[in-house]
């Protein structure tokens, strides 16, 4: 693991203190990492993805405690400021920060996809949230259809929900 996603994942180990957003932004990453590596993205893109992958979620604690709720609208607004200042201080370029800003603010946005590594993103945090919000076979069958492009991405979810690819 590059030393900067290592120290990343501390410092959002520590920034959340709740078990539940930690496994999440855990299974994303995995399954983020997963799919670049089977869709031949290149080590640049998929160490920023990677990143993105972890503070995808992070502005949930500041939306409850602000919002009183923690809708993706409300992520994708909240979330960049947090995520840039969470990055800061941990080697990643400008370029790079605002990259992963760009990600975390439209994690939630699913048309137009604004490149590969945002398509993984939101493949792999539909893998996890389907599965940790125990989304029903027609409902997952939908989003198979209307979210999953790429050939991992659609293999890894239709395995996992029963789907015919």
């Amino acid at each position: 693991m590059q030393d900067r996603i290592k120290q990343l994942f501390l410092k959002m180990i520590d920034f959340d203190h709740d078990a539940d957003l930690i496994q999440h932004f855990t299974k994303v990453h995995s399954y983020c990492r997963l799919i670049a590596a089977c869709e031949g993205v290149d080590d640049h893109t998929a160490e920023v993805l990677e990143a993105a992958a972890l503070v995808h979620d992070i502005a949930i604690p500041l939306c409850n405690e602000k919002y009183g709720r923690h809708p993706g609208n409300l992520q994708e607004k909240e979330g960049p400021p947090l995520a840039r200042e969470m990055l800061s201080g941990l080697d990643f370029s400008a370029e790079e920060i605002d990259r992963i800003c760009t990600l975390v603010g439209e994690h939630h946005t699913y048309l137009p996809m604004d490149g590969m590594d945002h398509q993984i993103l939101v493949e792999a945090d539909f893998i996890v949230n389907s599965f940790e919000n125990g989304l029903p076979k027609a409902a997952c069958q939908n989003t198979y259809r209307k979210i999953f492009k790429t050939a991992a991405g659609k293999k890894i979810y239709a395995a996992m929900f029963g789907l015919a690819e």
